[in-house]
């Protein structure tokens, strides 16, 4: 695994699980509907294999999650059992949940769960100790296994205590998801098929600069869109009517082109956008222009066709593709071509393709596409750490981990304990 620990990252391989009490750290942070069902299970579907294989290798399997922000305290609407629920019906067996997670109750439930079968504890924010890695918190909850298993890549940014301050304590390994998240996301800059392009949209450019920045230093060629792609017309000179433009990164924007132009990098921005005055408005007239001619009173809203067939051929022929972030504002039909053309631009060939998770995957879930990308991130601001080239701690505290060795109860040794992020 590329994952930054050495020639490999210690995993489910490495540990004898069987009667064991397995902690396993899962991203379920999923999002809720009014009535509390759940409006999309993607999340939980994505830990499936790590949670299939312990309960058929015989652990006794104890699931730890967040869910919403219930700022340290509990609150009845952030409660798993929905989550529970939706589980159990995804791998046909009862998935029991606890009224805690940490202390009596959570101890009794634990108990309760024989080998084979799972407990979901209750929402780790309704403590306050997690967001802050209190040390006591983390030993409570340690106390409750053997082994721990962190498979929740979208919490890796975070150095709460049940990524950081657990995996200190037990011996931990990486789940089938992280492994696959860390082998995927560490290929992009290790070893990919080039041309390696890169495509990226979203709405604020100051979130996404020590991205392009760590991008421009590795990638063959950069396409930018969506609402940030505003600010760097600006750079070039062009008017952009109310489009939203940071002006305190113009001048950054301006620095980013120059690199990219002497390092060799085909840096593509938009040549024609979709325009409006008002996108929530129902009657709002939408107008396609060139750059060079968007009215006073209207906005950038996506890219348009010509930008879409100008980079085309690019990405059509692009050995592998990473992108994140929208082009347009998705959420509404008449700004969501300018993503579906370069989807279909890049489906198109036979690039690697790996997308950056949130919006960008529910704009393509919302388009039908997302399902033929090869590898969909999990992580959200993870992956947009990770792919900055930052350290992430949860990842970071499985390296330093314990030797399970050492306790009789890895097959294997784990790998070194030094962490680089590949992509640094």
């Amino acid at each position: 695994m590329t994952d930054g620990c050495g020639p490999r990252m210690a995993g489910l391989d490495d540990l004898e699980v069987t009667g064991r009490r397995v902690l396993v750290r899962v991203d379920f942070n999923v999002p809720l509907a009014p009535d509390g069902s759940l409006r999309d299970d993607t999340r939980i579907r994505a830990s499936l294999a790590t949670i299939d294989e312990l309960r058929r290798r015989g652990a006794r399997t104890i699931l730890l999650t967040h869910l919403g922000r219930p700022h340290g305290r509990p609150d009845p609407s952030l409660a798993v059992a929905p989550v529970a629920r939706r589980l159990g019906e995804l791998l046909g067996v009862s998935v029991a949940t606890a009224q805690d997670c940490v202390g009596p109750l959570a101890a009794a439930a634990v108990e309760r769960t024989r080998p084979g079968e799972l407990v979901l504890l209750e929402n780790l924010r309704f403590h306050r100790g997690e967001e802050a890695n209190d040390p006591t918190f983390a030993a409570q909850v340690a106390a409750l296994g053997d082994l721990f298993v962190n498979d929740a890549f979208g919490t890796a940014h975070r150095a709460h205590a049940s990524t950081v301050g657990v995996p200190a304590l037990l011996p931990a390994v990486a789940g089938r998801l992280m492994a696959k998240e860390l082998e995927q996301l560490g290929a992009l800059f290790a070893e990919p098929r080039r041309p390696l392009v890169a495509v990226v949209g979203g709405s604020k450019l100051t979130s996404k600069l020590a991205l392009l920045a760590h991008l421009v230093d590795r990638v063959d060629a950069l396409c930018l869109g969506g609402a940030m792609a505003s600010t760097f017309l600006v750079a070039a000179g062009a008017e952009v009517g109310t489009s939203l433009t940071e002006t305190d990164a113009v001048d950054q924007a301006a620095d980013l082109v120059r690199h990219a132009s002497d390092r060799g990098v085909d840096l593509r921005l938009p040549v024609d956008v979709v325009v409006a005055a008002d996108p929530e408005a129902a009657s709002a007239t939408v107008a396609t222009c060139d750059v060079r001619a968007i009215p006073a009173d209207r906005m950038l809203l996506d890219i348009g066709p010509d930008t879409v067939g100008t980079w085309a051929p690019l990405l059509a022929s692009a050995g592998t593709v990473v992108w994140n972030g929208p082009l347009g504002l998705y959420e509404r039909t008449p700004f969501a071509s300018g993503t579906q053309g370069v989807a279909e631009a890049i489906l198109a060939g036979s690039a690697t393709t790996v997308i950056g998770g949130g919006d960008l995957a529910a704009a393509l879930r919302q388009l039908g596409l997302l399902e033929r990308f090869d590898h969909v991130s999990t992580g959200g601001g993870a992956t947009l750490e990770f792919l900055e080239g930052r350290v992430l701690p949860g990842v970071a505290a499985l390296c330093r981990a314990g030797d399970p060795a050492l306790t009789g109860l890895a097959r294997t040794p784990p790998a070194p304990a030094v962490f680089a992020n590949p992509a640094g």
